[in-house]
């Protein structure tokens, strides 16, 4: 008999957990929240205490009628959803909307789905956390205030369909500063020497110790090495060691999966989210490095098993990061031993990833020795360095190495063989090269998840969405770009012979980089400017820490909401009675043509550029990949170049412009839109050819009848049937009337019925 009533928030973890419970209990699912904040209006009652007006949207109707006629059939109801706050606030979402009673509601949690946690959970329920789910209520409430009072600020002041969010505008913030420090980098380039010597039968490669700042004292130490004879000069060994990462966190994880994966935050989150519910890891949401007893017990069987007593180092990590909160465990496999789970492929490598660094975290240290060896003659004060390193003890290297996210990372040290001092070192090369130093790095999304989290801004939950968020609005893009290249001398010595010479390099690659939009800049300006306390990185820490107090029962929520509602309220409605500024625009310089100034500028459909020729200017909107900020006059331009003759056909110009709609083709009278992949600049007259023959072979195909008393009237097949196009407009055809017999009399009766409706 079904007596009890167990709610999750997924089908696939109700699916999960129905395996380990028995037959008098009933499994459903809420599909995340029932009810939220209403969406017309504000939904908050600012004078009452900052109240939430709650309402369940259409699409969760029926899901809570459900769960309301199962919860009247039973006994007792379980709410099981996640143990954070997000999960805390569904549980009590669902016990204020299903009104359960509390003496027959019981709220359980776990961090893993396994028969054994389930049990210990139902063995050990507790009542709703009011305290969380303030915190929960807080963060909602605050979120929607920010949001609701800042886009219609940026409406009036930038563009329409601007909006505005506390967490996301701080992350585009962050990387609209960066991209600002690597177009203010002054890069300079200096001179390293490399020394290619033999030394007993071995070639041994090493770099001078002394970089040189321009090419005559690079080439002038270069020529001095030509008579020199230089031998080992001395010879270190000095023992290392490397230790294992710690098992992952939310970040960490999101960081890894990206650099060794190649997985977006929100693939990565995904993936984390099936392998929970299905049970294969543990709670995939959480700053915690702890281990349970239990799973460091595994672990260290595995180990001892699969590696011997030599790689065991049982290790406690203590959780370091700013605010951290949630006292559940690292992620981790929930059976260590289970190398393989029944996933798809990519589930499988991010399984793969979790389990191999729980295991490495409780694997001994790895030990190293590295071999300095100094290159030397009688007479220069400089040495050449090479340095090896050996490996003497794999430990934790023999399963995982973590990944960094430097771009420049150094080549793999070598080893180098047993080397004597005072043995002569032959010259083979001494080669002067030049070496430009590098503008700091664009964020990837793992590189910004990790600064996010050093400055204590969001919470494991919230970067995934922050970041898919600030890309969907489309005030950043992630984008590869390919390497440049640029020339840089070289100056050898070889067989006493100096030789001087330039060679190209390529520099500049970016692989899946975060680019700020035109409008991302100008927003974060806009924002920065009027509203800093917002968009202050320790202001929103502060935020943050406030969540965690309101979280631990340390500070009342409307309190909280209070406080910062009154100055944040104040600089809106002084930024309101501002008097309309001057919209942004940049002056880029001036069209040879018309010697008029081209302006950039700001506006309804985007950024775009102006020639400011007096009653006649032309316009001419940027390219999605191009930034107000560092787009050139000559790329400026080029964007001018349309409308723009690329041959003939059909005895007709072939002409690429770019409208209202995008870029287009036109030809004979008729009108072709590209395709998104189609560059107007650059599309050649045989790929227009291809789209001009495609359209027109698809409106023959859609072609039913024409009326030769009136060339301009046509009936056409539409997606949804039949139809009269006229005149460039288009009149629908009633269901009782035939389109193969339809009268040019009836087609005229038709649209003059459709255009005196629409006047009345």
């Amino acid at each position: 008999m079904e007596n009890k009533l167990v709610i999750v928030e997924s089908p696939a973890k109700a699916k999960t957990i129905k395996k380990f419970l028995g037959d008098d209990f009933i499994v459903k699912s809420s599909y995340g929240h029932i009810r939220d904040i209403e969406k017309k209006n504000l939904g908050i009652d600012i004078e009452h205490g900052f109240a939430p007006d709650y309402e369940i949207p259409d699409d969760k109707k029926k899901v809570v009628a459900d769960l309301k006629e199962a919860a009247g059939k039973v006994k007792i109801v379980w709410l099981a959803s996640d143990e954070d706050r997000e999960g805390e606030a569904i549980s009590w979402h669902l016990s204020e909307v299903l009104k359960l009673k509390k003496e027959n509601t019981k709220r359980i949690v776990f961090h893993e789905i396994t028969k054994e946690a389930i049990k210990n959970a139902i063995a050990n329920p507790r009542d709703i956390d009011q305290n969380l789910v303030n915190a929960q209520q807080a963060r909602r409430v605050l979120d929607r205030l920010v949001g609701f009072k800042l886009s219609p600020l940026l409406w009036k002041k930038i563009k329409p369909s601007l909006s505005a969010g506390r967490v996301q505008s701080v992350a585009v913030k962050l990387i609209v500063e960066r991209e600002r420090e690597i177009t203010e980098f002054n890069s300079k380039s200096e001179y390293k020497v490399f020394g290619q010597f033999e030394i007993d039968g071995n070639s041994i490669k090493a770099e001078l110790n002394k970089k040189f700042k321009t090419y005559e004292e690079a080439k002038k130490f270069v020529e001095s090495c030509k008579d020199k004879e230089f031998s080992v000069k001395d010879v270190s060994k000095k023992p290392g060691k490397k230790s294992p990462a710690p098992p992952f966190t939310t970040s960490t994880l999101q960081q890894e999966a990206g650099r060794k994966l190649g997985y977006s935050v929100s693939q990565t989150m995904r993936y984390a989210q099936n392998l929970y519910e299905n049970g294969f890891i543990t709670y995939m949401r959480t700053d915690s490095l702890n281990l349970s007893t239990l799973a460091i017990g595994t672990i260290k069987t595995n180990i001892i098993k699969n590696y011997g007593e030599d790689y065991l180092h049982v290790r406690k990590y203590q959780t370091k990061v700013k605010g951290a909160q949630e006292a559940h465990e690292a992620i981790r496999p929930t059976f260590v031993d289970n190398e393989t789970i029944e996933a798809t492929k990519q589930e499988q490598r991010l399984y793969d990833l979790i389990r191999k660094r729980a295991i490495a975290s409780q694997m001994a240290d790895a030990k190293t020795e590295k071999t300095i060896v100094t290159i030397g003659n009688s007479t220069d004060s400089y040495s050449f360095i090479a340095t090896g390193e050996t490996i003497i003890f794999d430990g934790f290297l023999k399963l995982y190495i973590e990944s960094t996210d430097d771009d420049n990372q150094e080549e793999a040290t070598t080893m180098l063989p047993n080397i004597n001092i005072g043995t002569t070192a032959k010259t083979d090369k001494i080669e002067a090269i030049e070496k430009y130093d590098q503008p700091p790095s664009r964020y990837t999304e793992a590189s910004l998840v990790k600064k996010m989290e050093e400055l204590g801004i969001g919470r494991p939950s919230t970067y995934a969405p922050t970041i898919s968020t600030i890309q969907q609005r489309e005030y950043v893009v992630k984008e590869s770009k390919p390497a440049k290249k640029r020339s840089i001398k070289v100056i050898s010595l070889s067989k006493g012979k100096l030789k001087e010479s330039t060679t190209n390099e390529n520099y500049g690659a970016e692989s899946n980089k975060l680019f700020p939009t035109s409008i991302g800049i100008v927003v974060t300006d806009y924002l920065t400017a009027h509203f800093n306390d917002v968009l202050d990185y320790n202001f929103t820490a502060q935020i943050e820490e406030k969540f965690d107090n309101i979280a631990m029962g340390k500070l009342a929520w409307n309190d909280m909401l209070k406080s910062f509602y009154k100055s944040f309220d104040k600089e809106v409605n002084t930024s309101l009675k501002e008097k309309e500024t001057s919209k942004w625009e940049r002056n880029i310089g001036n069209d040879p043509k018309t010697g008029a100034p081209i302006l950039i500028k700001i506006g309804k459909f985007g950024p775009y550029a102006s020639i400011e020729n007096g009653d006649k200017p032309m316009y001419a909107s940027l390219r999605k990949n191009q930034n107000i900020e560092n787009v050139t006059l000559e790329e400026v331009l080029d964007l001018f170049k349309l409308p723009r003759e690329i041959g003939s056909y059909k005895d007709d110009t072939v002409t690429v412009a770019l409208g209202k709609f995008g870029p287009y083709i036109r030809n004979n009278g008729k009108f072709y839109s590209l395709a998104k992949t189609d560059d107007p600049y650059s599309i050649n007259i045989e790929r227009a050819i291809e789209i001009i023959e495609e359209k027109d072979e698809k409106m023959k195909n859609a072609l039913c009848r024409t009326f030769d008393e009136e060339p301009d009237m046509q009936i056409l097949k539409g997606k949804f049937g039949p139809y009269i196009s006229y005149q460039k407009k288009n009149y629908k055809i009633p269901k009782n009337i035939n389109p193969e017999e339809i009268t040019l009399e009836q087609c005229r009766e038709l649209i003059q019925a459709a255009q005196e409706k629409k006047k009345k």
